[in-house]
């Protein structure tokens, strides 16, 4: 990048030269004439024609730099344009048009973050409306009458009781994904067993699912076979998808499938439920982003599961990816370091 100063420099070099011009044509004319009015009469002249001179070009450079900076100051420039200056000036031009450059591209990103700043409260309003409106109806029903009605009391306690667990999941949530995506959420790498994890995992997991049709099933696991992360974090990333896996499934059962490579295991996630569109597969791991609305808060989805999955496993270095065939299932992967 060229140096600030160099115009500077110039500017100086050209005010010597005048100067020694000066000097020079003061000792012809001293010379020539020893008279010193005539000498006094003469450099003056010189001065004041060198003044005027300096003085209108470096205040019209000047102006330039001035102009120009009001413009960066009001944004009155479009993203891609370029300040031209005097050809003198090619050193602060070019360092213009660099700050000019960098202000836009600030300017770009915080509009885009400003963006998803107000998507994500809209949407984080939206996600607690729901809940909370379900509750304050539920118990408003309860304080009408129902209370003392066997029949439906119980019936609209736990309808009351699942919408703040619905609450509590989201709010969990919310927090999780905030402090992954500010980077303060801190992990804890190290190696673990794949088998035992696996199968503390099924034991943790089957009651959820012990009353529907569908069915978990491990396939086999080498005994010893150890892989590296961080074990909490790895839960909730399992979690996660077996619980999206039961949201699109109704019945059949879900797979957990892992290839051991060389480096690393792809572990794999395949259910049998309804599989994903075309369209939606490139946003799924969205915050707030379902593929069926209805269906995921009929089932107390928050809309942020795929999406702190996707954080967690970038902190592994690694990247869930899925694929799915709409109406047989879908298969969401990724590879973690042995």
């Amino acid at each position: 990048m060229n140096n600030p100063l160099s115009a500077a420099s110039r500017y100086r070099k050209e005010l010597f030269l005048s100067l020694s011009s000066f000097i020079v044509i003061s000792i012809i004319f001293y010379s020539l004439n020893s008279n010193p009015v005539i000498y006094i009469f003469t450099g003056s002249i010189w001065l004041v024609v060198l003044y005027f001179y300096i003085g209108k070009r470096r205040y019209s450079d000047l102006s330039d730099i001035k102009k120009t900076l009001r413009i960066i100051a009001s944004r009155e420039m479009e993203l891609t344009s370029n300040i031209e200056l005097d050809k003198g000036l090619g050193d602060i031009q070019a360092e213009l048009n660099e700050m000019i450059k960098k202000i836009n591209d600030d300017f770009i990103y915080l509009k885009k973050l400003e963006q998803t700043r107000r998507e994500f409260l809209g949407n984080v309003s939206h996600e607690l409306k729901t809940p909370i409106f379900a509750i304050g109806g539920y118990i408003e029903t309860l304080l009408n009458g129902a209370i003392s009605d066997p029949r439906v009391n119980m019936h609209f306690l736990q309808k009351a009781y699942d919408h703040t667990q619905n609450l509590s999941n989201l709010l969990n949530d919310l927090i999780d994904i905030s402090l992954i995506e500010s980077g303060q959420l801190k992990m804890s790498f190290r190696y673990f067993n794949l088998k035992n994890f696996l199968a503390e995992l099924a034991e943790e997991f089957n009651p959820t699912i012990s009353e529907t049709p569908i069915q978990l099933v491990i396939q086999p696991v080498r005994k010893g076979l150890q892989i590296y992360g961080d074990k909490t974090r790895f839960r909730q990333v399992m979690i996660n998808l077996l619980q999206n896996a039961v949201k699109y499934s109704t019945e059949g059962s879900i797979q957990i499938i892992v290839e051991e490579n060389s480096d690393d295991c792809t572990i794999m996630v395949k259910d049998e439920g309804v599989g994903i569109q075309e369209d939606d597969l490139s946003r799924i791991f969205e915050r707030f982003y379902r593929v069926d609305k209805a269906r995921s808060r009929d089932v107390g989805g928050t809309g942020l599961g795929l999406a702190i999955v996707k954080h967690i496993l970038e902190a592994h270095n690694s990247k869930i990816e899925v694929k799915s065939k709409y109406g047989e299932g879908s298969t969401f992967f990724f590879k973690l370091a042995k």
